[in-house]
C-alpha cells in the first residue's frame, strides 16, 4: 500500500487492495462560470483540465480515478458550462470513477445519472479502498476512514508563499503529509479511535481555485480538523521538492 504524488501533477498514485488508483482533489469543473459571477472573466480551461487528467491516467496506467471531492464547482445545481465540461470529460474517460462528495458536489447525481458514466458516488464523510481512506475534508471523516493506514483529503487547497533573496514572492501549490493526531477526532466521536496512520492533504487539481496559505501567519484552515488533526506535517511542492515543516517554510 502506498500513496505517492505524481511528479509535476497535483494527483497521486494509490496502490491498495490490488488496485492502482489515480487520486486527485478539487477539480472544480466550470469554475470560470462561477468566477464570472464575481466579475472575473477568464477563458475556459476545461480542455486543459481534461487533457491533464487523461495524460495522468495514461502515465500511471491507473485502474480507477478517485476524485476526493469537488468534482464540480457550483454549490447547488451545476452551471451549464459545468454540465458541458463534465459530460465531455466522462465521454473520454476509459476507467471507472469514484467521487467522494465534496461541498461543491451537492447536486451532481442528477447530472451523472443522465450521462454514460461509470461513476460511484460516496458520502462526504468518506470511503475506504483497502487500507486507504478518502474524505473530502469539509466535514469530519468517518471513524472507518480515519483508522486507515493513510487518509487522503482535499478541500484545503494548500499553497505556500515562497520568497527569493531580493524580496520577491510567488505562490505554489503544495502537498501536506504528516501523522494523524488522535485528540480532535477522539473528542469529535467521544471515544478513542485507533489512529496510527498518515494524513495527506492534496493540492487542488484546479489551479484557479485559490487556496489556504499554510505558511502565512494568521491564515485559517478550512477543514474542521485542521491543523490540529495533523502533526509533524511537511510540505512538498508538485515537483517533489521537500520543504520541511510547512509552518516554517
Amino acid at each position: 500500500m502506498q500513496v505517492e504524488p505524481v511528479p509535476g501533477v497535483p494527483a497521486a498514485v494509490v496502490e491498495t487492495d490490488g488496485q492502482r488508483l489515480l487520486a486527485l482533489a478539487d477539480y472544480h469543473a466550470g469554475i470560470e462560470a462561477g468566477l464570472r459571477y464575481d466579475g472575473v472573466e477568464l477563458r475556459s480551461a476545461a480542455s486543459e483540465r481534461r487533457e491533464r487528467v487523461c495524460a495522468a491516467l495514461d502515465r500511471v496506467d491507473a485502474d480507477r480515478l478517485v476524485v476526493v471531492g469537488d468534482l464540480g464547482h457550483a454549490i447547488g445545481s451545476p452551471f451549464e458550462a459545468e454540465r458541458d465540461e463534465l459530460t465531455t470529460l466522462f465521454s473520454v474517460l476509459d476507467v471507472p470513477v469514484t467521487l467522494v462528495k465534496g461541498n461543491h458536489d451537492g447536486e451532481l447525481e442528477p447530472l451523472l445519472d443522465t450521462i454514460d458514466a461509470d461513476v460511484t458516488v460516496t458520502p462526504g464523510h468518506g470511503t475506504t479502498v483497502g487500507d486507504v481512506g478518502f474524505a473530502h475534508g469539509h466535514t469530519w471523516p468517518s471513524p472507518a476512514v480515519l483508522e486507515s493506514a493513510v487518509v487522503c483529503v482535499g478541500h484545503e487547497h494548500p499553497v505556500v508563499r515562497l520568497e527569493d533573496e531580493v524580496g520577491g514572492n510567488r505562490k505554489e501549490r503544495a502537498w501536506l503529509r504528516g501523522s494523524i493526531a488522535g485528540a480532535p477526532f477522539d473528542s469529535q466521536y467521544d471515544r478513542p479511535l485507533d489512529l496510527t496512520g498518515d494524513l495527506v492533504v492534496f493540492p487542488a487539481f484546479n489551479d484557479r481555485s485559490g487556496g489556504t496559505w499554510v505558511n502565512v501567519p494568521g491564515q485559517d484552515f478550512l477543514a474542521p480538523f485542521l491543523p490540529t488533526g495533523l502533526v509533524d506535517a511537511e510540505a512538498f511542492l508538485l515537483d517533489g521538492t521537500r520543504l520541511g515543516d510547512y509552518k516554517t517554510v
